[in-house]
């Protein structure tokens, strides 16, 4: 099959089709049926794949303590992809000013108030505060799938606003949490080339703000502190990164107090991989219509 790049018309398909379903605001469109079908499937594969490391699964809502994402430092590296929670608060009158605002197409936002919740920037950062403490003799492992999201509107259709993550988190000493993270790139691109899909992984460094970001991002890409699987979907030059694969070293681990069974410091690594992105990765190299998909990748997706 000759695969073309272009954003515009894959876009179109993918509303023709069905798959995706416009909701007017970039970024931020609803998933078919189908969609779904596809994104479920390789979440259940990369369980499968997953099975055996022992992994505790835990659940967190897509919001999180405003307080957390400060001491993350978030707002210090990325403040241009946050999302903050508000809510009204007011009396019987801000409230009818609120509807003849509404009613008269006037904007109306600034009457709501900052509450104590914003939006998960990252699926990892609800886990931390929440295994804080000495960790057992072989470390910790865990995993979250959440809707992570990111203010970032595109016709692009896999630059997302609101998308899933499903991550793998794993805390202890530092060589076997960075033969961990390595590990798991191998994995990772095995999984995804075995899917079809032309992966190839290569150094990278997270979307830092301003001119101090830049000797952020060139640090990060020094240490070799990220790992992206990329794959060709709206442009052949420049693949999508569909899953990362993180090295923190020790500093979420220090912010929360999380130290090894012989009370060293911890480190922290995480992978996660993009069910949307990977989801259109598949679409675009195999075609609109699963049921047409090979048979040795319908195969491993619907066993």
């Amino acid at each position: 099959m000759t695969v073309s790049y272009d954003i515009t018309n894959f876009y179109n398909e993918l509303v023709a089709h069905g798959l995706i379903l416009p909701n007017g605001v970039k970024g931020a469109y609803g998933r078919g049926a189908v969609f779904e079908e596809i994104a479920r499937a390789f979440n259940d594969l990369v369980s499968r794949i997953a099975k055996n490391d022992g992994a505790q699964e835990v659940m967190f809502p897509p919001v999180l303590p405003r307080a957390l994402v400060e001491k993350m430092g978030y707002m210090d590296s990325f403040p241009q992809l946050a999302g903050s929670v508000h809510s009204f608060v007011g009396n019987d009158a801000a409230a009818r000013e609120i509807s003849e605002r509404v009613h008269a197409g006037l904007r109306w936002e600034d009457m709501l108030e900052p509450t104590e919740l914003m939006l998960v920037p990252a699926a990892c950062y609800p886990v931390y505060p929440n295994f804080s403490g000495l960790l057992p003799g072989g470390g910790r492992l865990i995993t979250v799938l959440n809707w992570v999201f990111r203010h970032e509107p595109s016709d692009e259709p896999t630059r997302l606003q609101s998308f899933r993550m499903r991550e793998f988190i794993r805390m202890g000493q530092p060589d076997d949490v960075l033969a961990w993270r390595d590990e798991w790139l191998r994995r990772g691109l095995d999984l995804l080339q075995g899917l079809g899909l032309p992966a190839q992984s290569d150094v990278a460094n997270d979307p830092f703000f301003g001119r101090t970001g830049k000797i952020l991002a060139a640090n990060q890409r020094e240490q070799r502190l990220k790992f992206e699987i990329m794959v060709p979907v709206i442009s052949l030059e420049k693949p999508t990164a569909v899953a990362s694969f993180n090295w923190h070293q020790d500093h979420f681990s220090s912010l929360f107090g999380i130290s090894n069974a012989d009370s060293s410091v911890a480190h922290t690594a995480c992978l996660g991989f993009g069910l949307e992105r990977v989801t259109l990765a598949l679409i675009k190299a195999h075609g609109f219509d699963p049921k047409t998909w090979p048979e040795e990748v319908r195969g491993q997706l619907w066993p």
